[in-house]
């Protein structure tokens, strides 16, 4: 579903060059959960910023469904929508609105994926669809609350129904669990794997051992490349290929 064929990205800081990915390669099955691990610096996050085009390459290639998102026939607009209708985000820092309710952070994508002049038809539907996956998150109890009144592990909840909102086929997730103590980040765990053996596609970096092992393969990166790959738990059986979890 998902390939990434030698990745290179370089930053430059004034005039230092950090070369964080050296021709990094990695193919994602779908209803596959891959952990990405590696030390601080090893070019995790960058790779997966790359694999769900919030990032470009210096050179390589990634591959969605077999077509190329930063070849020379695929637009910016392109990746725009593989970004909001295919893919799902969660980060370590939540990156909540803190001036709306949750309700109103986890319907954002919603918004988004409609044009101004078909808002007001399909407001009701969005906001059933965040309710529906607030219930399913455990956070119906919630919904009116800001952001500021949730403990961090609501919060990491809240973060994944926004990013389940348009049904992605691919949920990222960069270090879910990073900020969280590890009872509540052990919850946040058990939901993404809950949510993968319905079908979702999960893509997560972690350096912990420990949340590495709830994933089907691990992917260790090191000096920019993919060095080793192992399979932690039982892999995707093939009926749930077709499938996308929904509100």
């Amino acid at each position: 579903m998902l390939r990434a064929t030698g990745i290179h990205k370089t930053y430059r800081l004034d005039r230092v060059e950090v070369k964080v990915l050296r021709g990094a390669s990695l193919a994602v099955e779908e209803a596959e959960f891959v952990v990405i691990m590696g030390a601080s610096g090893s070019g995790k996050s960058t790779l997966l910023h790359i694999l769900g085009a919030l990032d470009t390459p210096d050179r390589g290639g990634v591959e969605f469904k077999g077509r190329e998102l930063f070849g020379a026939a695929t637009g910016n607009a392109a990746r725009e929508r593989y970004r909001n209708r295919e893919v799902g985000f969660v980060f370590q820092f939540y990156h909540l609105l803190p001036e709306l309710s949750v309700l109103e952070n986890v319907m954002i994508p919603g918004l988004v994926t409609h044009p101004f002049w078909s808002w007001r038809r399909s407001r009701g539907r969005v906001r059933q669809d965040a309710t529906q996956l607030l219930e399913r998150v455990g956070l119906s109890h919630r919904i009116a609350h800001r952001p500021n009144e949730l403990s961090g592990g609501e919060r990491q909840r809240v973060a994944i129904a926004r990013a389940l909102m348009n049904r992605p086929t691919l949920l990222l997730a960069d270090e879910p669990t990073g900020n969280l103590d590890e009872t509540i980040g052990a919850e946040i765990l058990k939901l993404l794997a809950e949510l993968n053996q319905a079908g979702q596609t999960i893509v997560m970096v972690t350096h912990d051992p420990k949340v590495a092992s709830h994933a089907h393969r691990q992917v260790r990166l090191a000096d920019g490349v993919v060095r080793a790959s192992e399979t932690a738990g039982p892999r995707p059986s093939a009926p749930r290929a077709t499938r996308r979890v929904a509100p």
